[in-house]
């Protein structure tokens, strides 16, 4: 990122990112859940899978933003 973020910004990107870290983990608890309940609703296994990657895709974007670029 080309920009400093302030310290306002900082911390709510990492309050974001721990809501996304927290939400994440529930949906493994969830989708394990579902897994081991015989036979799962596939569709629903689906999206919560759909989410699980949303999530992660989110947090890889945050985190970026509070890591400071190195240039080597």
């Amino acid at each position: 990122m080309a920009q400093k973020l302030t310290g306002a910004e900082r911390a709510a990107y990492e309050a974001e990112l721990e809501k996304l870290r927290l939400e994440h983990r529930d949906l493994d608890a969830a989708i394990e859940a579902l897994g081991a309940a015989g036979a799962p609703d596939q569709l629903q296994l689906q999206r919560l899978k759909k989410r699980k990657l949303v999530l992660r895709d989110r947090m890889k974007f945050v985190d970026d933003l509070l890591t400071p670029d190195i240039i080597a």
